[in-house]
């Protein structure tokens, strides 16, 4: 795993609950939009400690489809091996993405929605950090994220866009996941350039939970302290 700077957000997050995620099942429908569900392949037991670099649900397209896409986008451009990317690109600043030359090519059209059950942020002094974990603040179980997607060669990579902290999270960091409503998940896959205000008015709630490292995973990562 590669080292993230003191200043990246959201490196770890918590797959959604999924009615009938288990290999028992042949299908499972997600909601990004009333009356349009998007079918999404059989997937493995619920992960609560998803990293950068491992592969993750994404929907985009026209119509919506639900795609498998690796979480370190890697531009169109890049010519070399993927261990040669060493650019931080898990994340993604809305506020200059469109003019920066690792995202502006895929601005528009490489949109995406990444649907998550939650996310994990760290406080406290390096070597005495505190995990805390972000969950949804109101009836929605699923977050979701605003994303770009890139293709590069046969590889499909992507993204999560970051905003400045709303004073739900600001406690804990500086910065957030850009989280849609159902009105902005239309206006984000759109492509308009009206994002200033995305994602302002997300409901969230957090609370401490026990230290962990990177290969722990299950329910009980969040737990509160």
């Amino acid at each position: 795993m590669r080292f993230l700077p003191e200043d990246a957000m959201c490196g770890r997050f918590i797959e959604p609950e999924l009615a009938g995620t288990d290999q028992e099942h042949s299908e499972t429908k997600i909601d990004p939009f009333p009356g349009r569900p998007v079918i999404i392949p059989p997937r493995g037991p619920r992960r609560y400690n998803v990293a950068p670099t491992q592969d993750i649900l994404i929907i985009g397209g026209e119509p919506l489809a639900a795609m498998t896409a690796r979480w370190w986008l890697i531009p169109s451009w890049h010519q070399g091996s993927v261990s040669d990317w060493k650019a931080t690109t898990f994340n993604a600043r809305i506020e200059d993405a469109r003019i920066k030359p690792t995202f502006r090519a895929v601005w528009r059209r490489g949109r995406c929605l990444i649907p998550a059950g939650g996310y994990y942020e760290w406080t406290g002094e390096k070597g005495a950090k505190v995990p805390h974990v972000v969950l949804p603040g109101g009836n929605d179980s699923v977050m979701w994220f605003a994303g770009l997607a890139s293709r590069w060669n046969d590889l499909l990579t992507c993204t999560i866009m970051t905003r400045a902290a709303t004073d739900t999270v600001s406690d804990i960091h500086h910065r957030m996941p850009v989280i849609l409503d159902l009105e902005e998940r239309e206006t984000w896959l759109s492509g308009s350039d009206e994002v200033d205000t995305l994602g302002e008015a997300a409901r969230l709630q957090h609370h401490p939970v026990h230290s962990f490292g990177i290969r722990d995973d299950g329910p009980e990562l969040i737990e509160p302290v």
